[in-house]
């Protein structure tokens, strides 16, 4: 009985503190501007939610219709980039093992650890002629991502039994070959979970953008949360509505994929 006490009490606390605000933000995204006036759970005299969707969608040019084509592009490289890359690297980490192995595995975990400079960063990125591109911007984010994404794949890949490698290699396979068809369909679980929570972290970024990819007209969906809120700082509705229409897609994807994040989070914990 205490166990499930304390399992309901921990779910009931979640709900408070990840439903509450959510349903707060959505009763006043189809509130009027004056009901709006003054954040609150009142419900709505008047539902508004066609015509503040309208205003924050023609907000600034379509200015948020170009931010999710932005984030768009931004993620679905990013995160296709991370995964192969991390899926290549914890591959040769885990079965591979050479001199190397040791500085490598310490230049991974430095990578979660020492946290990122803004300042060389953007001064490589200016002598590669990147700073203020897309391409630029994706390779930061797939840089930042990394180290994350190679320890979930190496410690999955611990788990696959070394008798299939030397199977392929013996039926002819060479490396890549043995890595893109024997091991890579292999890591399907992980991979949804890497897709999934890289995908969040980039598509929500907003350092970044803000310091690699300045200026309205490369503006992602969180930079437009930012330029709202000083522009429309009087109209609670339509901030509210914005951050309603930003918040929904990861929301969701986290909804319909929670089972493979745990499922992937969890693969490799007792060999990894």
């Amino acid at each position: 009985m205490r166990r499930h006490l304390l399992g309901l009490v921990s779910i009931l606390v979640s709900g408070v503190v990840f439903l509450v605000p959510f349903a707060f933000i959505a009763v006043n995204a189809v509130k009027d501007r004056r009901q709006s006036a003054l954040p609150s759970f009142e419900w709505p005299t008047h539902f508004q939610f066609v015509q503040n969707f309208l205003d924050v969608v023609k907000a600034r040019d379509y200015m948020l219709i170009i931010a999710f084509i932005n984030s768009t592009i931004l993620t679905v490289c990013s995160v296709a980039a991370m995964v192969v890359l991390a899926a290549m690297v914890a591959f040769v980490l885990q079965r591979r093992a050479g001199r190397w192995t040791g500085l490598v595995n310490f230049l991974v975990l430095s990578g979660l650890i020492i946290p990122p400079a803004v300042v060389p960063t953007i001064w490589v990125l200016q002598g590669l002629g990147l700073f203020k591109t897309m391409p630029g911007l994706i390779l930061v984010e797939i840089a930042f991502g990394l180290s994350f994404s190679i320890l979930l794949f190496r410690a999955f890949i611990a788990t696959i039994p070394r008798e299939l490698d030397e199977a392929a290699v013996l039926d002819g396979a060479g490396p890549l070959r043995l890595f893109f068809r024997v091991v890579l369909p292999l890591l399907r679980p992980v991979a949804v979970t890497v897709v999934v929570v890289q995908s969040v972290v980039v598509f929500n970024d907003f350092t970044n953008p803000l310091y690699f990819l300045p200026g309205s007209e490369n503006a992602t969906v969180q930079l437009t949360l930012y330029n709202f809120s000083s522009q429309y700082n009087t109209q609670y509705n339509l901030l509210f509505m914005n951050i309603l229409l930003i918040t929904i897609p990861p929301l969701l994807m986290f909804m319909f994929f929670n089972r493979q994040i745990v499922a992937g989070m969890t693969s490799g914990a007792i060999k990894g």
